[in-house]
């Protein structure tokens, strides 16, 4: 059995924790060390790994298992709503168990693209949630152009949830009030470096209470508009790009740039592996 990884980072740059990478996407499978190198020398240590599906939340679970700075979650995303049956929950009930998964998701609903019924949406939804609440688990949560019904559904599950993140947070001001009362986390992406479509998420991250800011890249997807040239190769994101996520959090906060990265690592640390 391989060895797991140990993290390697220099000291005297900010250490960062990103809640939300795609990895075992098929855009990092030549060059998926290399990603984890600059990373790492990036100063990311802490990396969540997303599983929208059975198949890539076990690719996950595996990937993980072999690092120490690595964990994963295990969902099925909205647009495969359809799909969720007795037997794929069998599976995700054995996913849930395993030691590198620490959050129940991707899950929620997307009225968006609607790639899946909005009937089929809410029914894979509930049962996931209800799931988290059996294995005791946070919940990664996907919110798409659904506030109106994701947020009843998700509020009575909520008492009984130990955590929630509002993945990729890109909704209204009143969105965020809504899901910061029901104590949820919220995540940030590269959305925030849009200068188009990010200005009203920039408008809004000062309102998020430090204890509950978390950052992410959502890599390969959501590169940052800002970045200086040349671009990244390929034109993907990945998590070595999530300080400077972070630097733009931090200036619109105005917050210094090695605080913003202490506690959302630490609020990375508390919400999915308080016991490490």
């Amino acid at each position: 059995m391989k060895e797991p990884h140990t993290t390697h980072c220099k000291t005297d740059i900010p250490h960062w924790a990103d809640i939300g990478v795609n990895l075992t996407d098929k855009q990092f499978r030549d060059d998926q060390d290399e990603v984890l190198e600059r990373a790492r020398s990036a100063g990311v240590t802490w990396q969540l790994l997303t599983g929208t599906n059975v198949d890539e939340s076990r690719l996950a679970m595996e990937l993980a298992s072999q690092h120490d700075d690595l964990f994963s979650t295990a969902g099925l995303h909205p647009h495969s709503a359809r799909f969720y049956s007795p037997a794929l929950e069998k599976e995700l009930r054995e996913l849930l168990t395993q030691k590198s998964v620490k959050a129940a998701g991707e899950m929620g609903l997307d009225f968006n693209r609607d790639f899946s019924p909005r009937p089929d949406q809410e029914r894979a939804f509930e049962a996931q949630l209800a799931l988290a609440v059996e294995y005791r688990l946070p919940v990664f949560l996907h919110e798409r152009d659904a506030h109106e019904r994701f947020l009843p559904i998700l509020k009575a599950h909520r008492d009984h949830l130990v955590g929630a993140v509002v993945h990729c947070f890109t909704g209204s001001r009143q969105a965020l009030f809504d899901y910061l009362d029901l104590d949820c986390h919220i995540g940030i992406t590269g959305w925030v470096c849009d200068e188009r479509r990010g200005k009203p998420l920039a408008e809004l991250v000062h309102n998020i209470p430090d204890n509950r800011l978390l950052l992410e890249t959502d890599a390969p997807y959501l590169l940052p508009r800002d970045l200086p040239e040349p671009p990244p190769k390929k034109r993907r994101n990945e998590p070595s790009l999530l300080p400077w996520i972070g630097k733009r959090v931090a200036n619109l906060r105005e917050q210094d740039v090695a605080s913003v990265a202490q506690m959302t690592s630490a609020n990375a640390r508390e919400l999915f592996t308080p016991n490490l």
